[in-house]
């Protein structure tokens, strides 16, 4: 257990040196390098709910190869903040990685895991980006705020992030790029008291990640 805490401290101490330098992604992804690649991609593994995806991350976040994922997510993350407005967009893992966060108010009606027609244009837009960056892996997890029990959040979770992968497999993106998570309300953002803080924490995120195609190319040098 002390093991697993320790190796979480060093990432999040890593990250927060390079984060508080207002530095870009790329500049990130090859200084983060020092902290030690490897250990920290199992951290983020551990963040993120898939180790696997996290320790090949961390095998190429120094040097040249951080550098170009690096450079690669800032470039979709520009894309996906002009074409999808209404998603919550963020650099995550110092630039590694990048979460969007979907309003289940906005994807959804109340307890029902079947997704808004106004949703789905949203949603297309989302694809259509995928589409252009084959070279990433998506993992999607559905959250709830903390009304009702967990024998029905945790289904709930589990479906509605099901359902945004069922679409983004009709709009053509590849199932095994796709896994998901329901992690029912154990994972709030805010603070289940408030109104405002159940809707933040009724939500989908999707994590767009580095495939193992795109750390090949980072480690020869070729990603572009």
């Amino acid at each position: 257990m002390m093991k697993k805490q320790s190796l979480v401290a060093a990432f999040l101490a890593g990250s927060f040196a390079l984060s508080s330098c207002g530095l870009d992604n790329a500049v990130k992804g090859a200084g983060i390098g020092a902290v030690g690649g490897a250990a920290i991609g199992a951290g983020i593994g551990r963040v993120l709910g898939n180790t696997a995806l996290g320790t090949a991350i961390g095998g190429v976040l120094g040097g040249t190869a951080g550098t170009l994922i690096g450079r690669k997510m800032d470039k979709q993350k520009k894309e996906l903040e002009a074409s999808v407005k209404d998603a919550k967009i963020e650099s995550v893992n110092d630039g590694q990685a990048i979460r969007v966060t979907f309003d289940s108010g906005i994807l959804f009606a109340t307890s029902s895991a079947s997704l808004s027609a106004a949703s789905q244009a949203t949603l297309r837009k989302f694809a259509a980006n995928l589409a252009e960056h084959s070279d990433t892996d998506l993992l999607i997890v559905g959250h709830t705020d903390n009304t009702g029990s967990d024998r029905i959040n945790n289904p709930l979770s589990y479906n509605r992030a099901a359902s945004v992968r069922t679409f983004l497999l009709s709009q053509g993106v590849a199932e095994t790029r796709m896994k998901v998570e329901g992690k029912g309300s154990t994972e709030p953002v805010a603070d289940n008291s408030t109104v405002a803080g159940r809707r933040d924490n009724r939500r989908v995120e999707v994590y767009i990640l580095p495939s193992k195609d795109m750390v090949k190319a980072a480690e020869a040098g070729t990603l572009k």
